[in-house]
């Protein structure tokens, strides 16, 4: 399977740049693994249109409360409906997904599921809000073939009133 995880904060013209990236890096693998995806907030929803784009099959994994799915914050419901309409199959992963703890978790679990990870990340360290350096440390750490995706241009949303470690 090839993952994708990456940094939440991405506005509509870095999910451009990045979704033509991706398709570009699943247009160089010659073996025809699926695709696996948290549905959420950041980089889901750019992977989600790459890897269909590829002719890939899509795994989404869903935040869950015991056999129900779990509620996502408002930021992360159009892309993870987005993101199922183009899964082939949807599993629930029992996680909160208003708990950042809970999703480093669900991400190192679908890191633990692939071969390959697409991280779409800056270069910056985690700063206790975004986790996506420890995600590509993870992998490494595991074996896991990592390809970093930061396409010239791409930025990250500031946040407002607090400053961002670069």
């Amino acid at each position: 399977m090839i993952g994708v995880v990456g940094h939440e904060d991405l506005p509509p013209d870095t999910s451009a740049l990045v979704e033509r990236e991706l398709r570009v890096r699943l247009e160089r693998y010659a073996e025809p693994a699926p695709g696996l995806v948290r549905a959420g907030a950041g980089p889901a929803a750019a992977f989600a249109r790459a890897i269909r784009a590829a002719g890939r099959g899509l795994v989404a994994l869903l935040p869950a409360q015991g056999a129900v799915p779990a509620p996502l914050p408002s930021r992360a419901v159009e892309p993870a409906r987005e993101v199922m309409a183009l899964a082939a199959e949807v599993r629930l992963l029992a996680y909160d997904p208003a708990d950042r703890d809970a999703c480093v978790r669900a991400d190192e679990a679908l890191i633990q599921h692939c071969d390959r990870v697409l991280a779409v990340w800056d270069g910056s360290p985690t700063n206790g809000r975004d986790a996506t350096a420890h995600m590509v440390a993870y992998a490494r750490a595991r074996g896991k073939q990592v390809e970093v995706v930061w396409p010239v241009g791409a930025v990250r949303t500031p946040v407002r009133g607090a400053a961002r470690s670069a």
